[in-house]
């Protein structure tokens, strides 16, 4: 843990900063498993939509 010290005499404590790191861009299969993901969540949220309207 990084402490300091004021004139005062009081401690500031300060969290350790984790490693910064770039992304980086998706591979074609990890794309693909990205529109499947959204495919099946569009499916859903459509359901359920149309359910809410049918109940109503």
């Amino acid at each position: 843990m990084y402490t300091t010290v004021n004139e005062d005499g009081v401690l500031n404590n300060y969290a350790a900063e984790p490693k910064m790191y770039y992304s980086e861009y998706p591979a074609i299969w990890e794309q693909r498993k990205y529109l499947v993901q959204a495919a099946f969540a569009t499916l859903i949220v459509t359901s359920l939509v149309l359910v809410a309207f049918s109940v109503s």
